[in-house]
């Protein structure tokens, strides 16, 4: 994958781009501030961006809207936020257009290499890889809309771990279920939230959408 970072603290961003690179994709730039970002995401249209929020010059949400930006002149770029705050509002227009290829992670979060890079080739292949910390932030700001009233407890669990990033599988063994059970359970959330998508991986990346952009 062709990767941009961009992180102003040194010591991160240098143990990023190693990180990256010894599992063998290319950092094909870096950036410190939010117009060097949106520079680098607009010249390189990389596979996957990681993005900090508070960058210069101002330290306060320069990263994420410079993600932003660069995903209104390239629509479905995919993003992984990195970062000590959950910036809600910026991170709801985020996932608002419902493109997919999203990830937002609290850095305290990221506990080994494998999960970080593993986050990063599923928003990288147009899926959602979402910190359940920033899930509980951004759900706490809104109300169920209707048709997410309409899920039972077992299906807003199985929702929840989407959320994450977790397959059929591991969502299964997180939950003590059999694949059937959660086939089952997928297909009736499915069926709820009028998502009617043909391709399940579109189908799995608007359900979460819609969930974390619940209103």
């Amino acid at each position: 994958m062709r990767i941009v970072v961009a992180e102003d603290l040194y010591l991160l961003r240098d143990g990023m781009v190693r990180l990256i690179e010894a599992y063998g994709h290319q950092v094909v730039a870096t950036a410190t501030t939010g117009p060097e970002t949106l520079d680098a995401l607009l010249k390189w249209r990389p596979d996957v961006a990681v993005v900090d929020v508070r960058m210069p010059p101002t330290q306060t949400d320069e990263g994420l809207r410079a993600a932003l930006a660069a995903r209104r002149e390239l629509p479905g770029l995919p993003v992984l936020i990195l970062s000590q705050y959950v910036e809600q509002l910026y991170a709801r227009e985020l996932l608002a257009d419902g493109s997919g290829g999203i990830g937002y992670f609290l850095k305290d979060s990221v506990f080994d290499a494998d999960q970080f890079v593993d986050a990063l080739e599923r928003v990288a292949g147009g899926g959602t890889a979402m910190d359940p910390a920033v899930i509980a932030k951004l759900l706490s700001s809104g109300s169920s809309n209707r048709r997410l009233g309409q899920l039972t407890e077992r299906e807003h669990s199985v929702l929840g771990l989407m959320a994450e990033g977790l397959s059929n599988q591991a969502i299964g063994r997180r939950l003590f279920l059999s694949d059937s059970a959660i086939s089952k359970y997928t297909t009736s959330m499915f069926g709820k939230l009028g998502i009617t998508d043909d391709n399940d991986n579109n189908r799995r990346v608007l359900a979460v959408l819609a969930y974390l952009n619940n209103p």
